[in-house]
């Protein structure tokens, strides 16, 4: 049956992405706040696999929301340590912590209640199943119906039914995760939110390039985190696949090996996977009627960070939405431009480039040099082009 909603702005995912278009529109164009609709597949608090970093973009882009993420429960890593087998560079912020690691079942579920308190409706348990761009609307079917859309933000993911729909024969770059929980060793003093930082490793965030020469090209990861207040640690591995030409190493093995250097069984938690589409700057972002963000855009390739990235996409699609009804104009034919154009896309457009030079030259010796050797180079590329672009976000 046919659902007749007033809303004809259908955000399809209730994640970052999806949240943060929906409250970037309530900011800059109020008006269009009540015609707004999300279709969230599953249940706030739902559980989302990401091991939970919040670089200072994140942190500025909802500060301009007007939103306080320390209201979420979270640990600050007072450093991150980019190594290779064990030494490399250390990046610290003065004054303030150098990544807020979170849980993304409790981050999602405040962004949508701070978006259902704006007024904007969030239907829960609403699959989507098929997306039909017609001339002058777009039909989103759904385990509950059709609903007509002046045009729809897709929202949902690298595997998302969105671009599945849209681009069916477009092809995708994603990466290969893997990541468990696992208990803090040894147990800290733990503090759950706006208290100092003092410890020792326990505070600390850790990559580790180790497994790059082995053909996987990426990292080894080891964040504080906690769930329901307890002190734990999240550990995972993360492979862009630009080596993909060559035979695919299994991951679960080098991350069992840095596990079992600190102590840890990996055989004895649960391991879950999943993929992270990265971004191009020859990627399709948009059809007529409909566009992506997020994931369903594109993360970032180097280290698959993806919080920051879709809060940054909320805003330019948010920005492109205001524009299209200014001018009656839903092609979003400008998107890309948008998108490529701003601080968020010219640092993912030099986040991808580094990417394809870093993890192709993947011999031992290149990356101690490149992480202990030339970290000086490094620290001041990544504050300069890398990091920041959030500051610059208009």
């Amino acid at each position: 049956m046919l659902q007749d909603t007033q809303n004809n702005i259908i955000i399809i995912g209730g994640g970052p992405s999806g949240l943060s278009t929906a409250l970037h529109l309530a900011q800059i164009a109020p008006h269009l706040t009540g015609r707004i609709l999300i279709l969230e597949k599953a249940h706030y608090p739902r559980p989302k696999l990401c091991a939970g970093g919040l670089t200072a973009d994140a942190e500025i882009i909802l500060q301009r929301l007007g939103l306080d993420v320390s209201e979420v429960p979270h640990v600050d890593a007072s450093a991150a340590h980019l190594d290779f087998a064990g030494k490399g560079l250390t990046i610290s912020l003065p004054k303030t912590h150098a990544l807020r690691i979170i849980r993304r079942n409790e981050f999602d579920a405040w962004l949508a209640q701070k978006t259902k308190d704006k007024g904007i409706e969030i239907r829960e348990g609403t699959t989507v199943k098929n997306i039909q761009p017609q001339e002058d609307h777009v039909d989103v079917e759904t385990d509950a119906g059709t609903f007509t859309a002046q045009f729809v933000v897709g929202a949902d993911g690298s595997n998302g039914v969105t671009r599945r729909c849209i681009l069916p024969n477009k092809s995708i770059h994603t990466a290969r995760v893997l990541e468990i929980i696992a208990p803090s060793q040894p147990p800290p003093i733990f503090q759950k939110a706006n208290g100092g930082i003092e410890g020792g490793r326990e505070w600390v965030a850790y990559f580790d390039f180790f497994p790059v020469p082995l053909g996987i090209a990426g990292y080894t990861w080891d964040f504080p985190t906690q769930i329901n207040g307890e002190p734990m640690r999240c550990w995972g591995i993360y492979d862009t696949n630009v080596l993909s030409y060559k035979e695919r190493p299994a991951l679960k093995e080098p991350l069992a090996e840095e596990m079992s250097r600190h102590g840890l069984d990996l055989d004895q938690y649960e391991l879950k996977g999943h993929p992270i589409r990265w971004f191009s700057p020859f990627n399709q972002f948009s059809v007529p009627r409909v566009i992506l963000v997020g994931d369903a855009a594109g993360a970032d390739g180097i280290f698959g960070e993806g919080i920051s990235i879709a809060l940054g996409y909320g805003l330019l699609a948010a920005q492109s939405i205001r524009d299209a009804f200014a001018h009656n104009d839903f092609s979003f034919r400008d998107y890309r431009r948008r998108i490529l154009f701003s601080p968020l896309g010219q640092a993912l457009t030099i986040r991808t480039g580094i990417t394809h030079i870093l993890y192709h030259l993947h011999w031992a010796w290149f990356q101690k040099f490149f992480w202990r050797v030339f970290k000086p180079v490094v620290v001041v590329a990544a504050w300069l082009f890398v990091l920041n672009w959030g500051k610059r976000m208009k």
